[in-house]
Protein backbone atom coordinates (compact mmCIF):
# COMPACT_ATOMS: atom_id res chain seq x y z
CA UNK A 1 0.00 0.00 0.00
CA UNK A 2 1.18 3.57 -0.86
CA UNK A 3 2.41 5.28 2.16
CA UNK A 4 0.31 7.88 1.30
CA UNK A 5 -2.76 6.29 1.64
CA UNK A 6 -4.01 4.69 4.54
CA UNK A 7 -6.86 3.63 2.41
CA UNK A 8 -6.87 1.64 -1.19
CA UNK A 9 -9.14 -0.14 -3.18
CA UNK A 10 -8.89 -1.68 -6.56
CA UNK A 11 -10.71 -2.57 -9.03
CA UNK A 12 -13.90 -2.49 -6.52
CA UNK A 13 -16.86 -4.58 -8.07
CA UNK A 14 -20.49 -5.06 -5.91
CA UNK A 15 -23.83 -5.51 -7.38
CA UNK A 16 -27.25 -6.16 -4.99
CA UNK A 17 -28.53 -9.61 -5.15
CA UNK A 18 -30.97 -9.49 -7.55
CA UNK A 19 -28.30 -8.56 -9.77
CA UNK A 20 -28.47 -4.47 -10.18
CA UNK A 21 -24.49 -3.15 -10.61
CA UNK A 22 -23.85 -0.52 -7.81
CA UNK A 23 -19.72 -0.25 -8.51
CA UNK A 24 -17.51 -1.36 -11.50
CA UNK A 25 -14.08 -1.31 -11.35
CA UNK A 26 -13.65 1.55 -9.26
CA UNK A 27 -10.33 2.24 -7.98
CA UNK A 28 -10.29 4.92 -5.15
CA UNK A 29 -8.00 6.24 -2.26
CA UNK A 30 -7.79 8.08 1.03
CA UNK A 31 -5.16 9.87 2.96
CA UNK A 32 -4.83 11.52 6.24
CA UNK A 33 -7.13 14.67 6.68
CA UNK A 34 -11.04 15.32 5.72
CA UNK A 35 -12.74 14.24 2.56
CA UNK A 36 -16.19 14.30 1.80
CA UNK A 37 -17.72 12.19 -0.84
CA UNK A 38 -20.68 13.64 -2.80
CA UNK A 39 -22.15 11.86 -5.54
CA UNK A 40 -25.80 11.45 -6.78
CA UNK A 41 -28.19 9.22 -4.58
CA UNK A 42 -27.87 5.55 -5.86
CA UNK A 43 -24.09 6.41 -6.91
CA UNK A 44 -22.96 3.94 -4.62
CA UNK A 45 -21.08 6.49 -1.72
CA UNK A 46 -22.55 4.78 1.25
CA UNK A 47 -21.78 0.66 -0.44
CA UNK A 48 -18.33 2.08 -0.40
CA UNK A 49 -17.91 2.93 2.96
CA UNK A 50 -19.69 0.07 3.95
CA UNK A 51 -17.40 -2.18 1.61
CA UNK A 52 -14.31 -0.63 3.24
CA UNK A 53 -15.78 -1.01 6.69
CA UNK A 54 -16.40 -4.69 6.01
CA UNK A 55 -19.61 -4.84 6.50
CA UNK A 56 -20.17 -5.98 2.78
CA UNK A 57 -17.94 -8.22 0.64
CA UNK A 58 -17.21 -6.81 -3.07
CA UNK A 59 -17.75 -9.13 -5.97
CA UNK A 60 -13.92 -8.54 -7.24
CA UNK A 61 -11.50 -6.25 -6.20
CA UNK A 62 -9.66 -5.44 -3.00
CA UNK A 63 -9.85 -3.00 -0.14
CA UNK A 64 -6.92 -2.60 1.63
CA UNK A 65 -6.73 -0.55 4.78
CA UNK A 66 -3.81 0.16 6.89
CA UNK A 67 -5.08 0.58 10.47
CA UNK A 68 -8.97 -0.16 12.31
CA UNK A 69 -11.71 1.46 10.83
CA UNK A 70 -14.31 3.69 12.96
CA UNK A 71 -17.66 3.45 10.94
CA UNK A 72 -21.08 5.26 11.97
CA UNK A 73 -23.50 4.19 9.70
CA UNK A 74 -26.18 6.19 8.35
CA UNK A 75 -28.89 3.81 9.41
CA UNK A 76 -27.86 4.04 13.03
CA UNK A 77 -30.55 1.60 14.78
CA UNK A 78 -30.86 1.92 18.28
CA UNK A 79 -31.29 -1.32 19.68
CA UNK A 80 -33.23 -0.54 22.98
CA UNK A 81 -31.52 -3.41 25.64
CA UNK A 82 -28.32 -1.47 25.28
CA UNK A 83 -26.99 1.22 26.90
CA UNK A 84 -25.07 4.18 26.37
CA UNK A 85 -21.89 2.63 27.70
CA UNK A 86 -22.15 0.00 25.39
CA UNK A 87 -23.28 2.29 22.35
CA UNK A 88 -19.46 4.15 23.10
CA UNK A 89 -18.12 1.66 23.14
CA UNK A 90 -16.45 1.54 26.80
CA UNK A 91 -18.57 -1.36 28.36
CA UNK A 92 -15.85 -3.42 28.60
CA UNK A 93 -13.32 -1.66 30.59
CA UNK A 94 -16.03 0.45 32.59
CA UNK A 95 -17.51 -3.19 34.10
CA UNK A 96 -13.68 -4.57 34.69
CA UNK A 97 -13.27 -1.33 36.12
CA UNK A 98 -16.05 -1.97 38.18
CA UNK A 99 -15.43 -5.43 39.57
CA UNK A 100 -11.68 -4.70 40.26
CA UNK A 101 -13.01 -1.94 42.57
CA UNK A 102 -15.69 -4.80 43.65
CA UNK A 103 -12.48 -7.07 45.01
CA UNK A 104 -12.57 -8.76 41.41
CA UNK A 105 -8.64 -8.05 40.93
CA UNK A 106 -8.35 -11.05 38.39
CA UNK A 107 -5.86 -10.79 35.40
CA UNK A 108 -8.65 -10.55 32.64
CA UNK A 109 -10.24 -8.08 34.27
CA UNK A 110 -6.56 -6.25 34.75
CA UNK A 111 -5.93 -6.71 30.91
CA UNK A 112 -9.51 -5.50 29.66
CA UNK A 113 -8.67 -2.25 32.08
CA UNK A 114 -5.31 -1.98 30.76
CA UNK A 115 -4.66 1.94 31.20
CA UNK A 116 -7.73 3.24 30.80
CA UNK A 117 -8.61 3.66 34.74
CA UNK A 118 -10.36 7.07 34.47
CA UNK A 119 -12.28 5.30 31.48
CA UNK A 120 -15.53 7.06 33.29
CA UNK A 121 -14.01 10.67 33.41
CA UNK A 122 -13.05 10.67 29.94
CA UNK A 123 -16.20 9.09 28.67
CA UNK A 124 -17.95 12.10 30.52
CA UNK A 125 -15.72 14.57 29.39
CA UNK A 126 -16.24 13.67 25.75
CA UNK A 127 -19.82 13.43 25.56
CA UNK A 128 -19.41 17.00 27.84
CA UNK A 129 -17.71 18.38 24.18
CA UNK A 130 -20.07 16.84 22.01
CA UNK A 131 -22.85 18.56 23.52
CA UNK A 132 -24.80 15.48 25.18
CA UNK A 133 -25.42 16.11 28.79
CA UNK A 134 -26.76 12.68 30.78
CA UNK A 135 -28.61 13.04 33.80
CA UNK A 136 -29.10 10.22 36.34
CA UNK A 137 -27.07 8.40 39.26
CA UNK A 138 -25.61 6.67 36.38
CA UNK A 139 -25.85 8.14 32.59
CA UNK A 140 -23.57 5.31 31.09
CA UNK A 141 -26.16 2.71 32.25
CA UNK A 142 -29.02 5.15 30.42
CA UNK A 143 -30.93 2.87 27.61
CA UNK A 144 -30.16 4.29 24.23
CA UNK A 145 -33.73 3.83 23.99
CA UNK A 146 -34.32 6.94 25.83
CA UNK A 147 -31.89 8.79 23.99
CA UNK A 148 -33.31 11.42 20.70
CA UNK A 149 -31.62 10.13 17.13
CA UNK A 150 -29.49 13.50 17.16
CA UNK A 151 -28.13 12.45 20.87
CA UNK A 152 -27.74 8.93 19.93
CA UNK A 153 -25.73 10.26 16.32
CA UNK A 154 -23.51 12.61 19.18
CA UNK A 155 -23.07 9.72 22.04
CA UNK A 156 -22.23 6.93 18.76
CA UNK A 157 -19.48 9.93 17.41
CA UNK A 158 -18.04 10.75 20.69
CA UNK A 159 -17.01 7.03 20.96
CA UNK A 160 -15.60 7.01 17.97
CA UNK A 161 -13.03 10.26 19.31
CA UNK A 162 -12.46 8.24 21.87
CA UNK A 163 -11.48 5.04 20.34
CA UNK A 164 -9.21 7.56 17.66
CA UNK A 165 -9.67 4.30 15.08
CA UNK A 166 -6.86 5.31 12.40
CA UNK A 167 -9.43 5.23 9.61
CA UNK A 168 -13.16 6.66 10.21
CA UNK A 169 -16.08 6.88 7.69
CA UNK A 170 -19.18 8.89 8.51
CA UNK A 171 -22.39 7.87 6.44
CA UNK A 172 -24.57 11.13 6.19
CA UNK A 173 -23.67 11.70 10.31
CA UNK A 174 -26.12 15.14 10.37
CA UNK A 175 -29.47 13.70 9.17
CA UNK A 176 -32.52 14.36 11.78
CA UNK A 177 -30.17 16.60 14.01
CA UNK A 178 -31.42 19.96 15.17
CA UNK A 179 -29.38 22.72 14.63
CA UNK A 180 -27.14 22.87 17.65
CA UNK A 181 -26.29 18.96 17.36
CA UNK A 182 -24.89 20.14 13.95
CA UNK A 183 -23.05 22.53 15.26
CA UNK A 184 -21.38 20.70 17.56
CA UNK A 185 -20.80 17.79 14.75
CA UNK A 186 -19.74 20.35 12.65
CA UNK A 187 -17.16 21.69 14.95
CA UNK A 188 -15.85 18.04 15.70
CA UNK A 189 -15.01 17.53 12.07
CA UNK A 190 -12.96 20.36 11.52
CA UNK A 191 -11.16 19.28 14.45
CA UNK A 192 -11.07 15.80 13.54
CA UNK A 193 -7.44 14.03 13.24
CA UNK A 194 -6.34 11.22 10.95
CA UNK A 195 -8.07 9.83 7.92
CA UNK A 196 -11.80 10.92 8.03
CA UNK A 197 -14.35 10.11 4.90
CA UNK A 198 -17.50 11.68 5.11
CA UNK A 199 -20.48 10.93 3.30
CA UNK A 200 -22.83 14.14 3.33
CA UNK A 201 -25.54 16.58 1.45
CA UNK A 202 -24.99 18.81 4.26
CA UNK A 203 -23.19 21.92 2.26
CA UNK A 204 -21.82 23.78 5.71
CA UNK A 205 -20.33 20.21 6.60
CA UNK A 206 -19.05 19.78 3.25
CA UNK A 207 -17.25 23.48 3.96
CA UNK A 208 -15.19 21.95 6.80
CA UNK A 209 -13.37 19.37 4.33
CA UNK A 210 -10.00 19.29 2.99
CA UNK A 211 -11.02 17.95 -0.25
CA UNK A 212 -14.22 16.94 -2.05
CA UNK A 213 -14.21 13.08 -3.12
CA UNK A 214 -16.92 12.91 -6.21
CA UNK A 215 -18.25 9.81 -7.26
CA UNK A 216 -20.01 10.41 -10.56
CA UNK A 217 -20.54 7.27 -13.23
CA UNK A 218 -18.71 4.48 -11.35
CA UNK A 219 -15.43 6.88 -11.43
CA UNK A 220 -14.25 8.89 -7.95
CA UNK A 221 -12.61 12.17 -8.83
CA UNK A 222 -10.54 14.30 -6.07
CA UNK A 223 -11.10 17.87 -5.86
CA UNK A 224 -8.96 19.63 -3.55
CA UNK A 225 -10.08 22.39 -1.03
CA UNK A 226 -13.86 22.62 0.13
CA UNK A 227 -17.06 22.21 -1.36
CA UNK A 228 -17.38 25.71 -2.33
CA UNK A 229 -13.65 25.56 -3.84
CA UNK A 230 -15.38 22.09 -5.55
CA UNK A 231 -18.14 24.35 -7.20
CA UNK A 232 -16.21 26.61 -8.13
CA UNK A 233 -13.52 23.99 -9.91
CA UNK A 234 -15.69 22.49 -11.27
CA UNK A 235 -17.94 25.93 -12.78
CA UNK A 236 -14.76 26.72 -14.47
CA UNK A 237 -14.08 23.51 -16.15
CA UNK A 238 -17.70 23.35 -17.79
CA UNK A 239 -17.71 26.61 -19.17
CA UNK A 240 -14.42 25.79 -20.81
CA UNK A 241 -15.83 22.41 -22.09
CA UNK A 242 -18.44 24.80 -22.94
CA UNK A 243 -16.04 26.82 -25.00
CA UNK A 244 -14.63 23.78 -26.45
CA UNK A 245 -17.58 22.34 -27.92
CA UNK A 246 -18.29 25.97 -29.68
CA UNK A 247 -15.17 25.54 -31.51
CA UNK A 248 -15.50 22.12 -32.25
CA UNK A 249 -18.82 23.00 -33.44
CA UNK A 250 -17.27 25.90 -35.92
CA UNK A 251 -14.58 23.16 -37.13
CA UNK A 252 -17.21 21.10 -38.13
CA UNK A 253 -19.00 23.63 -40.01
CA UNK A 254 -16.14 24.99 -41.55
CA UNK A 255 -14.94 21.14 -42.87
CA UNK A 256 -18.07 20.76 -44.01
CA UNK A 257 -18.18 23.77 -46.35
CA UNK A 258 -14.54 22.71 -47.43
CA UNK A 259 -16.17 19.75 -48.26
CA UNK A 260 -18.65 21.16 -50.60
CA UNK A 261 -16.29 23.24 -52.04
CA UNK A 262 -14.13 20.18 -52.78
CA UNK A 263 -17.04 18.43 -54.24
CA UNK A 264 -18.34 21.69 -56.52
CA UNK A 265 -15.12 21.85 -57.98
CA UNK A 266 -14.59 18.30 -58.94
CA UNK A 267 -18.38 18.59 -60.57
CA UNK A 268 -16.91 21.79 -62.51
CA UNK A 269 -13.58 19.76 -63.48
CA UNK A 270 -16.45 16.99 -64.85
CA UNK A 271 -18.26 19.32 -66.92
CA UNK A 272 -15.31 21.50 -68.19
CA UNK A 273 -13.73 17.86 -69.40
CA UNK A 274 -17.02 17.22 -71.02
CA UNK A 275 -17.09 20.15 -72.75
CA UNK A 276 -13.68 19.82 -73.90
CA UNK A 277 -14.71 16.37 -75.49
CA UNK A 278 -17.90 17.71 -77.10
CA UNK A 279 -16.32 20.22 -78.86
CA UNK A 280 -13.29 17.94 -79.29
CA UNK A 281 -10.69 21.12 -78.48
CA UNK A 282 -8.23 18.66 -77.18
CA UNK A 283 -7.16 15.23 -78.90
CA UNK A 284 -9.19 12.59 -77.48
CA UNK A 285 -6.49 10.49 -75.89
CA UNK A 286 -5.38 13.57 -73.71
CA UNK A 287 -8.77 14.47 -72.50
CA UNK A 288 -9.15 11.36 -71.27
CA UNK A 289 -5.62 11.58 -69.08
CA UNK A 290 -6.89 14.67 -67.82
CA UNK A 291 -10.20 13.36 -66.68
CA UNK A 292 -8.38 10.97 -65.18
CA UNK A 293 -6.24 12.78 -63.47
CA UNK A 294 -8.46 14.70 -62.49
CA UNK A 295 -10.92 12.25 -60.93
CA UNK A 296 -7.81 11.16 -59.18
CA UNK A 297 -6.98 14.31 -57.70
CA UNK A 298 -10.72 15.25 -56.78
CA UNK A 299 -10.87 12.23 -55.18
CA UNK A 300 -8.18 12.60 -53.14
CA UNK A 301 -9.17 15.56 -52.10
CA UNK A 302 -12.33 14.43 -51.37
CA UNK A 303 -11.32 11.64 -49.10
CA UNK A 304 -8.79 14.47 -47.24
CA UNK A 305 -11.73 16.44 -46.57
CA UNK A 306 -13.96 13.75 -45.83
CA UNK A 307 -11.33 12.63 -43.06
CA UNK A 308 -11.35 16.18 -41.58
CA UNK A 309 -15.18 15.90 -41.14
CA UNK A 310 -14.89 12.59 -39.64
CA UNK A 311 -12.12 14.07 -36.89
CA UNK A 312 -13.93 17.46 -36.49
CA UNK A 313 -16.91 15.45 -35.50
CA UNK A 314 -14.77 13.28 -33.20
CA UNK A 315 -13.18 16.49 -31.57
CA UNK A 316 -17.10 17.68 -31.25
CA UNK A 317 -17.79 14.43 -29.20
CA UNK A 318 -15.57 14.22 -27.11
CA UNK A 319 -16.06 18.03 -25.85
CA UNK A 320 -19.39 17.56 -25.70
CA UNK A 321 -18.83 14.39 -23.41
CA UNK A 322 -16.90 16.80 -21.08
CA UNK A 323 -20.30 18.73 -20.63
CA UNK A 324 -22.22 17.78 -17.96
CA UNK A 325 -26.25 17.42 -18.82
CA UNK A 326 -28.22 20.31 -18.26
CA UNK A 327 -29.97 19.13 -14.99
CA UNK A 328 -31.42 22.56 -14.59
CA UNK A 329 -35.19 23.12 -13.05
CA UNK A 330 -36.83 25.89 -14.74
CA UNK A 331 -40.57 26.38 -14.89
CA UNK A 332 -42.75 29.33 -14.84
CA UNK A 333 -44.98 29.80 -12.91
CA UNK A 334 -47.39 32.73 -12.80
CA UNK A 335 -50.59 31.73 -10.99
CA UNK A 336 -48.89 30.98 -7.79
CA UNK A 337 -48.08 35.31 -7.29
CA UNK A 338 -49.31 36.69 -4.27
CA UNK A 339 -49.94 40.50 -3.63
CA UNK A 340 -47.77 42.07 -1.49
CA UNK A 341 -49.49 43.01 1.77
CA UNK A 342 -52.11 39.95 1.47
CA UNK A 343 -52.57 38.21 4.18
CA UNK A 344 -51.44 35.00 3.60
CA UNK A 345 -51.61 33.40 6.96
CA UNK A 346 -52.30 34.11 10.96
CA UNK A 347 -51.53 32.61 13.99
CA UNK A 348 -53.26 33.38 17.31
CA UNK A 349 -51.38 32.49 20.82
CA UNK A 350 -52.83 31.50 24.30
CA UNK A 351 -51.00 35.05 25.54
CA UNK A 352 -52.79 37.19 22.65
CA UNK A 353 -49.71 37.23 20.15
CA UNK A 354 -50.01 37.11 16.41
CA UNK A 355 -47.78 35.92 13.70
CA UNK A 356 -48.48 36.66 10.06
CA UNK A 357 -47.32 35.73 7.05
CA UNK A 358 -48.16 38.23 4.20
CA UNK A 359 -47.81 38.70 0.26
CA UNK A 360 -44.83 36.77 -1.24
CA UNK A 361 -42.84 36.43 2.28
CA UNK A 362 -40.65 33.50 2.68
CA UNK A 363 -40.78 32.37 6.18
CA UNK A 364 -38.28 29.54 8.20
CA UNK A 365 -39.66 27.71 10.94
CA UNK A 366 -36.56 26.78 12.99
CA UNK A 367 -35.88 25.18 16.83
CA UNK A 368 -34.53 21.59 17.94
CA UNK A 369 -35.86 18.43 17.56
CA UNK A 370 -39.19 18.00 19.53
CA UNK A 371 -40.28 21.49 19.78
CA UNK A 372 -43.26 21.22 17.46
CA UNK A 373 -42.44 22.35 13.72
CA UNK A 374 -44.08 19.40 12.32
CA UNK A 375 -46.78 19.84 14.60
CA UNK A 376 -47.29 23.71 13.64
CA UNK A 377 -46.92 23.06 10.00
CA UNK A 378 -49.61 20.16 10.25
CA UNK A 379 -51.97 22.79 12.05
CA UNK A 380 -51.55 25.37 9.07
CA UNK A 381 -52.46 22.44 6.62
CA UNK A 382 -55.11 21.70 8.43
CA UNK A 383 -54.19 18.01 9.41
CA UNK A 384 -54.01 18.66 13.21
CA UNK A 385 -53.50 20.82 16.40
CA UNK A 386 -51.40 22.50 18.00
CA UNK A 387 -51.51 23.20 21.58
CA UNK A 388 -50.43 26.72 21.44
CA UNK A 389 -50.90 28.02 18.04
CA UNK A 390 -54.51 28.83 16.51
CA UNK A 391 -54.69 29.11 12.82
CA UNK A 392 -56.45 32.05 12.72
CA UNK A 393 -56.38 31.92 9.15
CA UNK A 394 -54.91 30.36 6.52
CA UNK A 395 -55.13 31.00 2.30
CA UNK A 396 -57.25 28.71 0.65
CA UNK A 397 -54.76 27.50 -1.45
CA UNK A 398 -51.65 25.64 0.52
CA UNK A 399 -49.98 23.42 -0.99
CA UNK A 400 -47.63 20.95 1.67
CA UNK A 401 -44.96 18.41 1.46
CA UNK A 402 -43.98 16.37 4.81
CA UNK A 403 -40.92 14.84 5.15
CA UNK A 404 -42.35 11.69 4.48
CA UNK A 405 -43.29 12.63 0.97
CA UNK A 406 -46.63 10.07 1.49
CA UNK A 407 -48.32 13.15 -0.83
CA UNK A 408 -48.28 10.60 -4.10
CA UNK A 409 -50.49 7.06 -4.58
CA UNK A 410 -47.47 4.93 -5.03
CA UNK A 411 -49.75 2.59 -7.27
CA UNK A 412 -50.26 5.05 -10.14
CA UNK A 413 -48.07 6.41 -12.85
CA UNK A 414 -46.32 9.74 -12.82
CA UNK A 415 -48.60 10.84 -15.28
CA UNK A 416 -51.74 9.96 -12.89
CA UNK A 417 -50.43 11.50 -9.97
CA UNK A 418 -50.06 14.79 -11.40
CA UNK A 419 -52.99 14.38 -13.64
CA UNK A 420 -55.26 13.67 -10.34
CA UNK A 421 -54.19 17.56 -9.16
CA UNK A 422 -54.49 18.89 -12.77
CA UNK A 423 -57.37 17.25 -14.45
CA UNK A 424 -57.91 20.21 -16.87
CA UNK A 425 -54.58 19.29 -18.14
CA UNK A 426 -53.81 17.61 -21.41
CA UNK A 427 -51.30 14.46 -20.68
CA UNK A 428 -48.94 16.51 -23.46
CA UNK A 429 -49.60 19.81 -21.39
CA UNK A 430 -48.62 17.46 -18.28
CA UNK A 431 -45.48 16.14 -20.15
CA UNK A 432 -44.40 19.14 -20.78
CA UNK A 433 -44.59 20.21 -17.34
CA UNK A 434 -42.94 16.97 -15.65
CA UNK A 435 -39.82 17.52 -18.53
CA UNK A 436 -39.32 21.32 -17.00
CA UNK A 437 -38.75 18.85 -13.54
CA UNK A 438 -36.21 17.03 -15.58
CA UNK A 439 -39.38 13.64 -15.52
CA UNK A 440 -39.06 12.94 -19.30
CA UNK A 441 -39.62 9.78 -21.76
CA UNK A 442 -40.54 6.76 -20.16
CA UNK A 443 -39.66 7.74 -16.82
CA UNK A 444 -43.69 9.79 -17.07
CA UNK A 445 -45.00 6.35 -17.08
CA UNK A 446 -43.14 4.85 -14.43
CA UNK A 447 -44.95 3.89 -11.02
CA UNK A 448 -44.37 6.61 -8.30
CA UNK A 449 -43.36 3.88 -6.06
CA UNK A 450 -40.49 2.71 -8.37
CA UNK A 451 -39.11 6.22 -8.41
CA UNK A 452 -35.34 6.97 -6.74
CA UNK A 453 -35.95 9.47 -3.50
CA UNK A 454 -34.42 12.80 -6.23
CA UNK A 455 -37.26 11.84 -8.44
CA UNK A 456 -40.18 11.39 -5.88
CA UNK A 457 -39.14 14.94 -4.94
CA UNK A 458 -39.58 16.48 -8.11
CA UNK A 459 -42.95 14.77 -8.49
CA UNK A 460 -43.95 15.58 -5.60
CA UNK A 461 -43.46 19.35 -6.15
CA UNK A 462 -44.65 18.83 -9.52
CA UNK A 463 -47.77 17.50 -8.72
CA UNK A 464 -47.93 20.88 -6.12
CA UNK A 465 -46.85 23.30 -8.85
CA UNK A 466 -48.58 22.32 -11.87
CA UNK A 467 -52.17 21.91 -10.25
CA UNK A 468 -54.77 23.44 -11.71
CA UNK A 469 -54.89 25.83 -9.17
CA UNK A 470 -51.44 26.20 -7.86
CA UNK A 471 -50.76 27.52 -4.24
CA UNK A 472 -50.47 30.67 -3.14
CA UNK A 473 -48.60 29.09 0.44
CA UNK A 474 -46.36 26.10 -0.32
CA UNK A 475 -45.59 24.53 3.25
CA UNK A 476 -42.32 22.72 3.42
CA UNK A 477 -41.17 20.09 5.85
CA UNK A 478 -37.32 19.32 5.80
CA UNK A 479 -36.85 19.39 2.40
CA UNK A 480 -33.67 18.75 2.04
CA UNK A 481 -33.29 16.05 5.03
CA UNK A 482 -33.15 13.01 2.34
CA UNK A 483 -31.73 15.33 -0.99
CA UNK A 484 -28.32 14.91 -2.28
CA UNK A 485 -26.83 18.26 -3.68
CA UNK A 486 -28.07 17.97 -6.90
CA UNK A 487 -31.36 17.80 -6.08
CA UNK A 488 -31.19 20.50 -3.29
CA UNK A 489 -30.22 22.78 -5.84
CA UNK A 490 -32.64 21.52 -7.95
CA UNK A 491 -35.35 22.48 -5.49
CA UNK A 492 -33.67 25.86 -5.12
CA UNK A 493 -34.07 26.35 -8.90
CA UNK A 494 -37.65 26.11 -8.72
CA UNK A 495 -38.14 27.98 -5.97
CA UNK A 496 -36.43 30.70 -7.54
CA UNK A 497 -39.76 30.58 -9.86
CA UNK A 498 -42.19 29.98 -7.54
CA UNK A 499 -44.67 33.77 -7.05
CA UNK A 500 -46.11 32.52 -3.66
CA UNK A 501 -45.64 33.10 0.24
CA UNK A 502 -43.32 30.08 1.70
CA UNK A 503 -43.09 28.44 5.23
CA UNK A 504 -40.28 26.36 5.51
CA UNK A 505 -39.16 23.70 8.51
CA UNK A 506 -35.61 23.16 8.15
CA UNK A 507 -32.27 22.97 9.94
CA UNK A 508 -30.21 23.90 7.07
CA UNK A 509 -28.64 27.38 6.73
CA UNK A 510 -27.06 26.87 3.84
CA UNK A 511 -30.78 26.13 1.89
CA UNK A 512 -32.70 28.59 3.55
CA UNK A 513 -30.13 31.55 2.19
CA UNK A 514 -30.14 30.08 -1.03
CA UNK A 515 -34.22 30.09 -1.22
CA UNK A 516 -34.52 33.63 -0.25
CA UNK A 517 -36.29 33.73 3.35
CA UNK A 518 -36.04 36.98 4.66
CA UNK A 519 -37.99 36.11 8.25
CA UNK A 520 -37.66 33.07 10.88
CA UNK A 521 -39.78 31.90 13.56
CA UNK A 522 -38.91 29.63 15.97
CA UNK A 523 -40.48 27.03 18.26
CA UNK A 524 -39.94 25.84 21.77
CA UNK A 525 -41.25 22.64 23.37
CA UNK A 526 -44.02 23.33 25.90
CA UNK A 527 -44.16 27.49 24.14
CA UNK A 528 -46.08 29.44 21.62
CA UNK A 529 -44.00 29.94 18.53
CA UNK A 530 -42.54 32.95 18.09
CA UNK A 531 -40.75 35.61 15.73
CA UNK A 532 -37.10 36.34 15.86
CA UNK A 533 -34.60 37.83 14.40
CA UNK A 534 -32.32 35.03 13.23
CA UNK A 535 -31.83 31.79 12.86
CA UNK A 536 -29.72 31.39 16.28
Amino acid sequence: MSSAFSVVCTGLSFAWPDGTPVLTGLDAAFGTGRTGLVGRNGSGKSTLLRLVAGRLTPASGTVAVDGDVGYLDQGLTLDTGRTVAELLGVDRARTALHAIEAGEATEANFAAVGEDWDVEERVLAQLERFGVALTGDAPLDRPVGTLSGGEAVLVALAGLALRRPAVTLLDEPTNNLDRRARERLHDAVASWQGVLVVVSHDRELLERVDQIAELREGRMRVWGGNYSAYTEQLAAEQEAARRMVRVAEADVRREKRQLADAQVKLARRVRYGKKMYDTKREPRVVMKQRKRDAQVAAGKHRVMQEAKLVGAREELGRAEDAVRDDDAIRVALPGTGVPAGHGVLELGTPVGGRLYLRGPERVALVGPNGSGKTTLLRAVVGRGRHPQAEVVHAADRIGYLPQRLDVLDDGLSVLDNVRAAAPSATPHRVRAGLARFLIRGDRVEQRAGDLSGGERFRVALARLLLADEPPRLLVLDEPTNSLDLDSQRQLAEALADYRGALLVASHDHAFLREVGVGRWWRTERGHAPVEVSGAD
